[in-house]
């Protein structure tokens, strides 16, 4: 077996590009074909489709391929996938799994209490918590969201500390961690701030579209009384493991609550749609079946056992993907 998905992780790094490109295809990974409803014990390269159409009515182009050097692969629909963010109560201490969001969206999902520093910071999106990158730090966060009566001032639970810029298609490149860029837009801010005005710099990075792997934020809270360490309905973490394919998987969200579910494919590169015409591209990703919907973004994601693998943030009706875990701590230099 690890030999097959070796060999099947070389032709989808190899092939992924061109399956993209085909008209329909939303995702690519690595999972197990699906015949007449079941999964097969038979590993594929499956490229996930927004529908399901008839090989007669797709061009040669847009088809995709039987098979790739050897290793089978499946169309599986699962319809055009979004970041979630939809329209409980309010919370203090609050734990995870409960509605949160930054003062100008909706609402979301606060995924769980983790430490940066020593310090405990919250775990959600960037699309819950940055606003999708319009946020500045600092900026209020509520729980509950917005969208479930939580008000500023009076539902202020934290400030935004800070969030991986989202590399959204059409817009400008993100943020960088350049202390030089970020020095000189620093204090370029500190004019315009001192001149009254609301315009706001952020140093950009090179880094080309496409190399999305978290859409992660983290927020400080204004009162450690406020933190309860612990998940809603599943207690209190208990380490970190990666997720792998076949792991029985569980979250809890604002909107579907606890569910359960099985990473179907891992090394999934998907096209992700956060509105206003606006796309991203994620790699490296986890995909699970229909265990979300909208306002579950930013759940956290355990094993059986408790143990935190992935933080959840985009889906279809079909089709619930995740961060991989590691990568969200690394990028933000978080622990447990």
């Amino acid at each position: 077996m690890n030999d097959a998905i070796s060999t099947a992780r070389r032709l989808l790094q190899q092939h992924t590009q061109e399956l993209l490109a085909r008209h329909n295809v939303v995702a690519t990974g690595i999972g197990y074909k699906i015949v007449q409803g079941k999964r097969t014990t038979t590993l594929g390269i499956i490229c996930s489709v927004e529908k399901k159409l008839p090989v007669n009515a797709l061009s040669a182009g847009d088809r995709v391929p039987s098979q790739l050097g050897g290793i089978p692969t499946d169309v599986i629909e699962t319809g055009r996938i979004h970041a979630w963010q939809a329209p409980t109560g309010r919370f203090r201490p609050a734990p995870g799994g409960v509605s949160i969001g930054h003062k100008d969206i909706t609402a979301g999902t606060l995924g769980c209490w983790v430490r940066r520093g020593g310090e405990w910071v919250i775990l959600s999106n960037n699309h819950v918590l940055a606003n999708s990158n319009e946020a500045a730090i600092g900026d209020a966060i509520l729980q509950p969201g917005s969208h479930d009566g939580g008000t500023d001032p009076a539902d202020q639970i934290a400030v935004l500390k800070d969030f991986v810029p989202i590399e959204l298609v059409g817009l400008p490149d993100n943020p960088s961690g350049c202390s030089v860029a970020g020095g000189i837009a620093a204090f370029l801010n500190a004019i315009a701030s001192a001149l009254g005005s609301d315009t706001r710099l952020r140093a950009v990075s090179a880094r080309a579209i496409g190399e999305n792997r978290v859409d992660a934020a983290i927020a400080s809270p204004l009162r450690e009384e406020d933190v309860r360490a612990e998940i809603m309905n599943i207690g209190a973490i208990q380490g970190m493991i990666s997720g792998d394919l076949g792991m029985a998987i569980k979250k809890m969200g604002r909107t579907t609550g606890l569910t359960e579910g099985e990473i179907q494919q891992v090394d999934v590169t998907v096209n992700v749609q956060f509105g206003g015409g606006r796309t991203a591209l994620f790699k490296d990703q986890l995909m699970a079946g229909a265990m979300s919907q909208g306002g579950d973004s930013g759940s956290a994601v355990l094993d059986t056992q408790n143990q935190l693998l992935g933080l959840l943030f985009a889906g279809s009706e079909q089709s619930t993907i995740i961060n991989r875990i590691e990568h969200v701590f690394s990028e933000l230099d978080l622990t447990l």
